[in-house]
């Protein structure tokens, strides 16, 4: 059953019945989809309109199970979102080899910003929303907890019963609570770029000797953005030896226009999740919930947003418990990606398989 608080403050502070910290696509789909009787209110760093407020490192690329996913709710992207080109192939390189192999995908090519932007105009207007704000410090109560943040140069402070965490690889809520739980980091550094390639392409670029994890490069409208993910104490230095390697591969990488970064998670074993407790939970890439092998997380930020919402719609005695079932198949679906990551990674193993010509696509010059 759903509750409303008998009251809404308390010792001066405005109290709520859920809070929600962070509105990727995790904490949006979250929000729209919880009880109007709930009192809700949902924290963001973003602000909708201003071109230098924070942006998530990304390519912009919506994948398969990200679409299923939505497809799921009937959803349908607007024109708006979607830029320019679409591309069918991925060129990948492997700079250790040598060997470079074009393989089809069915990715949609959007623009990352205004797609969060989208789900964020979802939430029904019974959910509070603030926009441009910063958690601070996050402290635990007999009876909730305490959240305390700043928007603008106003720092506020309310009180909460359930608290959810869907602030990212980085989030304050997870190490506020759950600050033993460890899941490996990297460092995500992207940049924008004018685009003078000439013909459009995407790329996804292995070089073992820099990272083990990927780069990539791709066309968007008049931009082209490269960008990767490093361990993050060299990230900076990794960055740059990359991109002066990509140069004898035709990549255009003089001048960036802007750059971007933030932490990214890769879960390493089955169970490497932090999905919270009963009173406060975590959703999307803030529980680990991100692809080891591709390091797509939008699919599992809906999925464990929407996932979450019901467990409190129908809220038990073990809401904790309830949404570690509800997301049994998100959790498998990250475990084969666990199995899928070695043959990805393994030098050998992916050198045997690009050198096979396995599903690859013949491009006529």
């Amino acid at each position: 059953m759903s509750f409303k608080t008998h009251f809404t403050c308390i010792g001066g502070l405005n109290v709520y019945d859920i809070a929600i910290v962070g509105l990727g696509p995790a904490g949006a789909f979250l929000a729209s989809h919880l009880d109007k009787n709930y009192r809700v209110i949902a924290l963001d760093k973003k602000l909708p309109g201003d071109e230098s407020a924070f942006r998530k490192p990304c390519g912009g690329l919506l994948a398969p199970d990200a679409q299923k996913s939505l497809s799921c709710f009937n959803m349908s992207l607007p024109k708006d979102i979607l830029v320019s080109p679409q591309i069918f192939s991925v060129r990948t390189i492997d700079i250790k080899t040598g060997i470079i192999r074009n393989y089809q995908r069915h990715y949609i090519n959007l623009d990352r910003h205004k797609f969060d932007q989208w789900l964020t105009e979802q939430i029904p207007g019974h959910v509070e929303v603030h926009s441009s704000t910063t958690c601070t410090n996050i402290s635990r109560e007999s009876d909730g907890f305490r959240i305390t943040y700043t928007q603008g140069h106003q720092q506020r402070e309310i009180r909460t019963k359930y608290l959810v965490g869907a602030d990212g690889a980085n989030s304050i809520v997870r190490r506020s609570l759950f600050g033993g739980f460890r899941i490996r980091s990297y460092l995500s550094i992207q940049q924008w770029f004018a685009d003078t390639h000439g013909t459009p392409f995407y790329s996804c670029v292995f070089d073992p000797d820099i990272t083990d994890s990927y780069a990539w490069g791709l066309t968007k409208d008049d931009s082209f953005i490269f960008g990767g993910a490093f361990e993050v104490k060299t990230a900076k230095r990794d960055f740059e030896a990359l991109k002066e390697k990509l140069r004898t591969y035709g990549f255009r990488l003089e001048s960036p226009l802007k750059t971007e970064a933030c932490l990214v998670l890769r879960p390493t074993r089955p169970g490497n999740y932090c999905l919270g407790d009963d009173n406060a939970f975590l959703i999307g890439e803030a529980a680990g919930f991100i692809s080891p092998s591709s390091l797509e997380g939008i699919s599992y930020a809906i999925d464990s947003g929407y996932a979450l919402s019901q467990c409190l719609n129908t809220l038990g005695s073990a809401p904790g418990r309830e949404y570690r079932k509800r997301t049994r198949k998100v959790r498998m679906r990250l475990a084969a990606k666990l199995f899928k990551r070695p043959f990805l990674y393994c030098s050998l193993s992916r050198k045997l398989i690009m050198k096979s010509g396995l599903r690859t696509v013949r491009v006529f010059k």
